[in-house]
């Protein structure tokens, strides 16, 4: 029979409590690492753009409009500045035991879906946008709140006709590796599967 003393009991917890939250801490870099290649790769992630900058953009914009961006808050990561009924207004990104969701009060907080990826995030909420206001036009909400829409992004440089080519394909199907296409082609489309 093996006796610990309460030292060595404790050295060995706050050991594999240390070991854990090493392998959290690498598992977040490799996810944020992760989100920064998708998000590069999108044509509407702007970088260090200013919430200045992007409201001097999204000005003369139609509502729905949106670019990402780096937040200027160093608790968060990324925002989405976007056109609304009122004007240019900017939304953080939280990221949060290895995921993102919108930042929002605490009482909404908790209800809001969580993503594996900006790319992700604003792709959910681009479709819930379209399929919203498909054919008809958005009723502003009797509250007097103002209803985000997030439909057409703002690109840095025009999207080259092979990227939005993939994202057409994209759109269309989830099933890329059945298409009858050589490999190389596959590869590609594959590389970015969002249809934003």
């Amino acid at each position: 029979m093996t006796c610990h003393s309460s030292d060595s009991t404790e050295s060995i917890e706050n050991e594999r409590s240390s070991q854990t939250e090493t392998q959290v801490a690498e598992s977040d870099q490799s996810r944020i690492a992760t989100a920064m290649r998708d998000l590069e790769n999108t044509g509407w992630y702007w970088g260090s753009l200013t919430a200045n900058g992007a409201k001097e953009i999204l000005q003369d914009t139609s509502e729905g409009t949106f670019l990402v961006r780096d937040s200027s808050q160093r608790d968060y990561l990324f925002t989405i500045s976007a056109m609304t009924s009122a004007g240019p207004t900017n939304l953080r990104i939280e990221f949060k035991d290895g995921k993102f969701k919108l930042d929002s009060v605490v009482l909404v907080k908790s209800k809001l879906k969580q993503f594996d990826s900006v790319v992700h995030l604003v792709e959910h909420y681009v479709q819930l946008s379209r399929t919203s206001c498909k054919g008809r036009t958005p009723l502003a909400p009797s509250n007097g709140t103002v209803q985000l829409l997030l439909t057409t992004p703002v690109y840095t440089s025009i999207p080259s006709l092979q990227h939005m080519c993939r994202i057409a394909i994209n759109k269309t199907t989830r099933q890329v590796r059945e298409l009858p296409l050589p490999n190389r082609l596959k590869d590609y489309l594959t590389d970015y599967t969002y249809n934003v």
